[in-house]
């Protein structure tokens, strides 16, 4: 149906009125009235601007839509922006962290690092923790089998054992935790880090016995009882803590002959105590006062206290075991085996008691039996040789001083095991005092001191010998270290003077200073009042030490030039002065020496010289020959050298062999000079 209004024509689909299709749904027989013209045109009308309406509606909901994507991506934009600020954050305080840790790094590396508790296994405080260990330790050894073997011991102190054990249970366990931090050496070093000392310890096979003996067995007591104590047994396996204990003891006692008799009495005592806890467990299984043999019946009054059960169960381990006196016979077969064993780990008690007593008494009588043997071979020596009984006496009563004031002993001879930077170090402990006392030594260098500290030989002189004596030449000096010492006259009675702990004498006469008056020789006696110890130091010693120190030894020749002048016994005068004559000999030594070195120098030299010519001869003759040219004169040459070089050595030994000859010559007619010279003087 077209509409034409105006200019516009409007095309509009028949449509049913709402109105009509409900009236025509109540009178569907009747015929329908023809819709009018205007009637159309409102419908339509109508239509259109429903249509217009919607699509406003969907514009307004697509820019609804839009507009919410729109935001929607604003959000999501401030929503990454927002991530990655948070990102940017995150890699900002990351960084902020790395620098933390690095100034911590650079902190630790400043500061070191941090030192961690371990224990030294050569301190004193590990030392007194195996002490404390040991205690537990032989607790377990000596009660669990006597409270399994005798029940009224376990009954009737029931609370104390239980207190006694957990106390124990304790303690091992904190020896667990003592280890994981107990240090150990590694290339020479002590290692303190955590993790490496638990797996040391983790490793060792003393773990593993630690943990089996931490085994919590006492659980079996609600199954079995109060009465099997010996569910404990697995707490003796800590054995190896008391027998570390009793080693360190014994390298650290000054008297280890006695701690050794010590520990074996311990040892025998519990080997007996174990077998006369089993000997009386024994006897119970086969019925008390069954036979002679075992323990007696429980019905006597005597035999059924506690005291006398262990008292006579030990006593009849000790007289088995020792093989001392007599124990009535076994009857049973069994009794004859226990005895038997009983015998023979009494044999091997025996044998180890004898032994080891032995030894240690021959090694405790070692020393004296040694400085007795050396007075027993001077003694023989004197009574061979006729010698006077008053030097024999003298002579026995210097070692009787010896021996009494424990200085019979040769210190070069214990300390040459010791290295030698131990060794300078008891030195300058025993002797560096005195040593100073000597006035050239006091501003020496402490290498010197502690070379010249190794040098010094302790002395002892008797009442009235002579150290020294006017004119003798002196090549030591002394340092009284106790004792008195008179300067005396030719006489031997006069005095002048007593020297006493600290003086010291002859150290100029050891220098070899030029210009000495008195040269080498000594000035005054010297003899020894009473019986005194002196060091002494020869100048072999000294002029050993001071060949690394020469500015040392120039120092010393200065400062016992000065002594000299004040007492005025050195002459300034150069034409006295002589060169000593040992001076001469190294100077000429040395010469010696520089000449032949040089000559062996040339000797080279000329050699490398006579082989380089050779092989440049070569070289040219080999270009002259891959030039063409003829070679036959250098070929002879070559062969003619050759061969001189080969007959070189024949003649060297030819020249060897003349002059053996002419030497062979010339010592008979030197031999034959003196016979005729000898022969006018006697016409």
């Amino acid at each position: 149906m077209r509409i034409v209004t105006g200019s516009a024509t409007l095309t509009v689909p028949p449509r049913m009125d709402p109105v009509l299709e409900e009236d025509s749904g109540e009178d569907d027989g009747s015929p329908r009235p023809p819709p009018s013209p205007r009637r159309l045109f409102n419908v339509n009308n109508s239509n259109n601007n429903e249509e217009k309406k919607e699509k406003r509606e969907k514009k307004k909901k697509e820019e609804k839509e839009q507009e919410n994507e729109k935001e929607k991506e604003k959000e999501k934009e401030k929503e990454e922006k927002e991530k990655e600020k948070e990102k940017e954050k995150e890699k900002e305080k990351e960084k902020e962290k790395e620098k933390e840790k690095q100034k911590e790094k650079d902190k630790d590396k400043k500061e070191g690092p941090k030192e961690v508790f371990v224990i030294n296994p050569d301190s004193n405080l590990y030392y007194q923790w195996l002490l404390l260990i040991t205690l537990p330790v032989m607790y377990n050894w000596t009660m669990i089998i006597a409270r399994a073997c005798f029940e009224e011991l376990q009954h009737n102190y029931l609370l104390t054992w239980f207190i006694l054990d957990y106390l124990c249970d304790l303690l091992y366990v904190a020896d667990m935790v003592f280890r994981t931090r107990t240090g150990y050496l590694e290339q020479g070093l002590l290692v303190k880090d955590k993790k490496l000392l638990l797996k040391h310890y983790t490793d060792s096979f003393q773990f593993r016995l630690d943990v089996v003996s931490m085994i919590p067995t006492d659980v079996l007591y609600f199954a079995l009882g109060l009465d099997y104590p010996e569910i404990r047994i697995n707490k003796l396996l800590r054995l190896n803590r008391m027998f570390e204990f009793f080693d360190r003891s014994q390298t650290m006692t000054n008297y280890p002959n006695i701690f050794r008799i010590c520990t074996l009495v311990m040892y025998i005592i519990i080997i007996i105590h174990w077998n006369a806890c089993i000997y009386f467990s024994f006897s119970k299984s086969i019925g008390f006062g069954s036979d002679p043999w075992v323990y007696p019946s429980l019905d006597e009054p005597e035999f059924g206290d506690l005291s006398r059960k262990y008292s006579f169960s030990l006593y009849w381990s000790t007289l088995t075991l020792t093989t001392i006196g007599e124990t009535p016979s076994p009857e049973l077969d069994s009794e004859f085996f226990f005895h038997v064993f009983d015998f023979l780990v009494g044999v091997l008690i025996f044998a180890t008691i004898v032994g080891n007593i032995a030894t240690m008494i021959s090694n405790m009588n070692a020393a004296q039996a040694q400085f007795q043997a050396r007075i027993d071979n001077i003694k023989q020596y004197m009574h061979v040789r006729h010698v006077s009984k008053d030097l024999e006496k003298r002579v026995i009563k210097w070692f009787d001083y010896l021996w009494t004031n424990k200085k019979a002993q040769d210190e070069r001879e214990v300390l040459r095991y010791l290295p030698d930077k131990l060794r300078a170090e008891i030195g300058m402990n025993v002797h560096l005092d005195t040593l100073k006392k000597v006035r050239i030594f006091a501003d020496c260098e402490a290498g010197l001191l502690i070379q010249l500290v190794l040098f010094l030989r302790p002395q002892v002189f008797s009442p009235g010998d002579y150290i020294c004596r006017k004119g003798d030449i002196g090549r030591e000096m002394y340092i009284i270290k106790e004792g008195k010492l008179a300067v005396v006259a030719d006489d031997g009675v006069t005095q002048f003077c007593v020297l006493g702990d600290g003086s010291y004498f002859g150290e100029i006469s050891i220098l070899n200073i030029k210009g000495s008056k008195a040269g080498n020789r000594r000035t005054a006696n010297i003899r020894s009042i009473g019986y005194s110890d002196l060091f002494c130091l020869t100048k072999d010693d000294l002029m050993e030490a001071l060949t690394e120190y020469p500015e040392a030894k120039t120092m010393l020749e200065d400062k016992g030039r000065q002594i000299l002048m004040k007492d005025g016994l050195i002459d300034l005068d150069p034409a006295n002065l002589k060169p000593d004559q040992k001076d001469l000999e190294e100077r000429v030594n040395r010469i010696y020496s520089t000449m032949m070195l040089m000559q062996t120098k040339l000797k080279k030299l000329l050699e490398n010289y006579d082989k380089t010519e050779k092989d440049l001869k070569q070289r040219i003759a080999q270009i002259e020959r891959y030039a063409g040219e003829e070679v036959e004169e250098d070929e002879e040459e070559e062969q003619e050298g050759q061969k001189e070089e080969e007959a070189a050595p024949e003649q060297e030994k030819e020249e060897e062999t003349k002059d053996e000859q002419k030497d062979g010559e010339e010592k008979p007619e030197e031999e034959e000079k003196p016979e005729e010279e000898k022969k006018p003087g006697e016409e």
